[in-house]
């Protein structure tokens, strides 16, 4: 068995979650080959080549796939797929952008979302928001997959030495075209990455309320900014600090779950954390079912008092 890996990346350095995604693809077994599709993307290629437990850097370098345009990848991986029995990919926006399309061309049923690999053919994922696992094997000559990144531990990408191969690259589909990208500036870590999150919901009542009451909690922990559907949808913040089924999936060492009342689409989401600290002047709010440490009481005056005693550490 050879195993395809599609490598996230901004043609600078790799995203996080395919070092995740390379631990899934050890446990299948058989070598694994990283494809980094790109424009001067030598110096991810060669970030790349460190990993451990790789056996080959594919690096396709052209104009056309600068930005991760999906019919572009898509090309250029079935111009290699006959050579591969796993074809994996992180389930991120990336990844879940790119691989149905694969998928589609090669007719084989996508396994996506998995948290979970039983053997070469048979995976585990998350149904129902998370509530129950599906465990899902595949009979298709060539299985593509994408990897939930938060349910395996990034691979040691140190010592690794990695020979680099250039591949040759279609010409353009024409298909599709990039126009622009606008590009959120966090000031705080990665919401995906973070070992900490501070999450507010609807309870905050309004959007000022939200940075004035979480801000100093998450600054005094060094903890990325999160949201709730709720929130997000009442205008407090941007879904890029979506949490939950259809926004981002967390499991961070701590999770402050602040004023969200946990409904199952948000649960999905972060339950995962190692540990949860849920703070809802309900005491039937259903967040406390999942949480490791629970407060009852009135968020306005809970949290400042938490930053205050966090000062005085």
């Amino acid at each position: 068995m050879t195993i395809l890996l599609i490598a996230e990346h901004d043609n600078v350095s790799l995203k996080p979650a395919t070092l995740h995604t390379v631990t899934a693809a050890q446990k299948v077994g058989g070598d694994i080959h990283i494809l980094v599709a790109g424009q001067n993307a030598s110096t991810v290629a060669q970030a790349a080549s460190k990993i451990d437990g790789v056996a080959k850097i594919l690096l396709a370098d052209a104009p056309q796939l600068a930005d991760g345009l999906a019919e572009n990848v898509e090309s250029t991986v079935l111009k290699l797929a006959k050579n591969y029995s796993h074809i994996f990919a992180p389930a991120s926006a990336f990844g879940k952008n790119v691989a149905p399309r694969i998928a589609a061309k090669l007719d084989v049923a996508q396994v996506s979302d998995i948290t979970a690999i039983v053997s070469a053919d048979t995976f585990e994922r998350p149904i129902y928001a998370g509530n129950a696992i599906a465990t899902v094997q595949s009979s298709d000559v060539v299985k593509v997959v994408t990897v939930r990144s938060t349910a395996f531990d990034a691979a040691p990408a140190e010592s690794g030495n990695t020979p680099v191969e250039s591949v040759e690259v279609p010409a353009d589909s024409g298909v599709s075209a990039f126009v622009s990208r606008e590009l959120a500036k966090l000031e705080r870590p990665e919401l995906t990455t973070a070992a900490v999150v501070v999450a507010g919901g609807r309870g905050l009542g309004s959007a000022e309320n939200f940075h004035s009451v979480l801000a100093p909690l998450a600054d005094a922990l060094g903890a990325a900014l999160g949201a709730s559907r709720a929130a997000v949808d009442a205008g407090y913040v941007s879904n890029v600090y979506q949490v939950g089924q259809t926004g981002k999936i967390v499991a961070p060492r701590l999770y402050f779950a602040v004023g969200i009342s946990g409904a199952i689409q948000h649960l999905a989401g972060m339950k995962d954390s190692n540990v949860i600290v849920a703070i809802n002047k309900d005491p039937e709010a259903p967040v406390f079912g999942v949480a490791d440490y629970g407060l009852v009481g009135d968020l306005f005056s809970v949290v400042p008092e938490l930053v205050s005693e966090l000062g005085k550490a």
